[in-house]
């Protein structure tokens, strides 16, 4: 099992609209990174664990717990002619962007971007090194571990 961080703007989709779809679960649509793509085709795991981040908004941090619910697939939206992410150099026999299923576990209270940062156990969490501006970031098992007892 691989633990996750994955980013979503709250304005896309928030925790709450997460927890008010049907089967609480999303398509992880969107990603137009290529090493974030690959995390998600590549390795990504049924039941692997997410959590949940609220990004670009007033107060970014961890708002959730999710798991993977399906493995990767393409990306419907890359094929929209004139949506924002279509990407005209991709077909359906050769599609260039992946998504995941996310599944809610649960809401938890926020652990804000600041907490983590103050947080010495957390100093090599990948969102928080310098530069790092990945939708989606592998997290440690003892890092997993440790959030889950903050959020507890």
């Amino acid at each position: 099992m691989r633990y996750w961080l994955m980013k979503s703007e709250p304005s896309d989709v928030s925790i709450d609209d997460l927890a008010s779809f049907p089967g609480q679960s999303v398509d992880w649509y969107g990603v137009r990174n290529y090493q974030a793509r690959n995390f998600m085709r590549d390795q990504m795991q049924l039941g692997d664990g997410v959590l949940f981040y609220h990004s670009n908004c007033a107060e970014p941090g961890i708002v959730g717990i999710a798991e993977v619910s399906k493995l990767a697939y393409p990306d419907r939206l890359q094929f929209i002619e004139g949506h924002k992410y279509y990407d005209p150099k991709a077909t359906p026999e050769s599609p260039r962007w992946f998504n995941v299923d996310v599944k809610l576990v649960r809401k938890t209270r926020l652990l804000s971007l600041q907490e983590m940062r103050e947080t010495p156990e957390l100093q090599n969490l990948r969102i928080l090194q310098r530069g790092n501006r990945l939708s989606i970031t592998p997290v440690d098992p003892q890092d997993w571990e440790f959030i889950m007892g903050l959020l507890n």
